[in-house]
Parts: C-alpha cells; structure tokens; sequence
C-alpha cells in the first residue's frame, strides 16, 4: 500500500529499508525520500516504524549461524 503519495513509497519499501538497517523517520526520508513532500505521510510512517521496533524488542534478530 502507498503510504507517502508524493514519493511513491509503499508500505514495503518502508519495511525493507527498515530490515536493510534504517532505525528512524530520519533515515527513512534520506533512504526513500518519505515525509519531504506534502508530510501527510509523516504519522503513517512513524506508526510503521514504531510497530517495527516493538516487533523487534519481541524478537530480536538472531545471530546468524557460520558455515562450519
């Protein structure tokens, strides 16, 4: 789903740059350019971020195994 119309950033793009490393609104607008424009899309992406770092306090990412 489109969250920021004016870049055409969806809700996905959001959610991988997010599992690429971005940690906050901030990083999302310089990544995709969200919340430059009109900012109506500023309270849907900070919500996705939010859930983003409850789901990741829930689980945090495991260690990755090495090849033996």
């Amino acid at each position: 789903m489109y969250v920021c119309v004016c870049k055409a950033v969806t809700d996905s793009q959001i959610r991988a740059a997010l599992d690429d490393g971005a940690r906050s609104v901030g990083d999302l607008r310089r990544e995709l350019g969200c919340c430059t424009g009109c900012g109506r899309c500023g309270p849907f992406v900070r919500a996705i971020v939010a859930e983003y770092k409850a789901e990741e306090r829930l689980f945090p990412l495991m260690p990755q195994a090495t090849p033996a």
